[in-house]
């Protein structure tokens, strides 16, 4: 059976026909593929989940799973990226000693960010039930949820390096079995009444089992790449790179933690600034706006480390051609989604979840704006680490994130959840827009 790309390649050469931009189609049509199954049990996950907890609850589950998830981004030091970028690297100069040990480097690395996430959840458990559930009797449950961080030990790594040797029918695979867990469980729950705490431990299962197969899925690819006694190659291997590699790292992280603030804390700031219910129709406007990033967001992961390759070869013509034809077809789909959502959002929330969340449609409408400029410029952070620059999007996003903080503290209070939307919108213009720019400028010089 032949992966429906394929199709697509045969039918729009002109599109597809470029080797290096069909590498990245058909990797990310793997990504796709599970995250577009994945994104359907989702879907039915929510819907079952909203139905089931009703508004405030819905978002009280929702600051419980952003907080650990951004407590655990804080200390990361996405570690992926660092991955793709070396190993990738060492890899196309034939240097496979250095490339298991940046892999090693960045696994063990992980493995103490992890440690130093759960702790910091445990002792921030009981402000975050305050002041964002606004319940300190569930300072508990974040703390429970938070033993997900110490699963994702080396999640991050794993998932730079079957990226880097092109293993995304494992990843796809790994996912989907992740969410098809996750839904039986939550399907459960839902048949028995349960409540908040039975939803919470059905996604916690999930992550936890998804997150130790991909650890045990990287370990046998790197051991089937570089013989068993990989995991000995000693670091000092690195030392002559070692500035550049802590380089690389602390300008991902500062980038990711300023991402926390200002994106990924987004249901943290509007429950505390507003309420749970606010949280709540927030939750699902970006839930359903995120279905317009479905078939995008593996984008990013299939052209990074197609463009780090293509970097390190100095190919800077295919460099032009990938992000000219990604954006293209990005842009084509995107307009259509946007027109989709926009006709049928408001059934969809009436009919499918319940007349209580109808609020959240104007949300969604104002999200869409923001989204479609990112979704047609995907690449426009990994063109910059790819080409050496990951300081520049981490200062991009620093003045952004410093606009965007003050207008949350400012509109936020008096606008709510509608609000927080159009302030997202904006600060993906802004952003991307200037980073953009900035890789443009550089291939000009090229």
């Amino acid at each position: 059976m032949k992966f429906p790309a394929d199709r697509l390649r045969r039918h729009l050469p002109g599109l597809f026909g470029n080797e290096l931009v069909w590498r990245v189609v058909r990797n990310s049509g793997y990504l796709f593929s599970a995250t577009g199954i994945s994104a359907g049990i989702s879907m039915l996950q929510s819907i079952l989940v909203a139905r089931l907890l009703g508004v405030t609850d819905f978002g009280i589950l929702g600051t419980i799973t952003v907080f650990a998830s951004v407590v655990n981004k804080f200390a990361s030091f996405r570690m992926s990226e660092l991955v793709v970028k070396y190993v990738g690297q060492y890899t196309v100069n034939g240097d496979q000693r250095r490339a298991a040990a940046v892999f090693k480097a960045a696994g063990l690395t992980e493995m103490l960010t992890s440690l130093f996430a759960f702790g910091l959840i445990w002792l921030l458990a009981p402000l975050g039930a305050r002041y964002f559930a606004k319940d300190i009797n569930t300072s508990g449950w974040f703390i429970l949820y938070g033993l997900i961080v110490l699963a994702n030990f080396a999640a991050e790594s794993s998932t730079g390096l079957m990226q880097i040797f092109d293993r995304y029918r494992v990843l796809a695979g790994i996912t989907v079995g992740q969410s098809l867990l996750v839904l039986g469980l939550i399907s459960l729950a839902y048949i028995n009444g349960g409540g908040l705490l039975e939803v919470m431990l059905a996604y916690m299962t999930g992550k936890i089992v998804g997150a130790l197969t991909l650890t045990l899925a990287a370990v046998w690819e790197a051991t089937r790449r570089w013989g068993w006694a990989w995991w000995r190659e000693p670091l000092d291997l690195l030392r002559d790179h070692l500035r550049e590699l802590a380089r690389f790292a602390v300008s991902t992280n500062i980038s990711a933690t300023i991402n926390l603030v200002n994106k990924d804390a987004e249901l943290l700031w509007v429950s505390a600034l507003s309420s749970p219910t606010d949280a709540g129709y927030y939750k699902l406007a970006l839930s359903l706006a995120n279905m317009v990033q479905l078939p995008v967001s593996p984008l990013p992961q299939a052209t990074y480390p197609e463009l780090s390759r293509e970097v390190a070869r100095q190919n800077w013509n295919n460099v032009r051609y990938v992000l000219r034809q990604g954006s293209l077809i990005s842009f084509t789909y995107s307009v259509a989604a946007c027109l989709g959502l926009l006709l049928l959002g408001r059934p969809i929330i009436q009919f499918i979840y319940k007349p209580e969340f109808l609020p959240a449609y104007s949300a969604v409408l104002i999200l869409m704006a923001g989204l479609l400029v990112a979704n047609t410029f995907y690449w426009n952070r990994v063109a910059l680490l790819a080409l050496g620059l990951p300081d520049y999007p981490a200062k991009v996003n620093l003045v952004a994130a410093g606009l965007k903080i003050a207008g949350i503290l400012l509109f936020v209070p008096i606008y709510g959840y509608l609000g927080s939307a159009a302030l997202l919108a904006g600060f993906y213009f802004v952003s991307i827009t200037l980073n953009v720019r900035k890789t443009l400028s550089v291939l000009r010089e090229r």
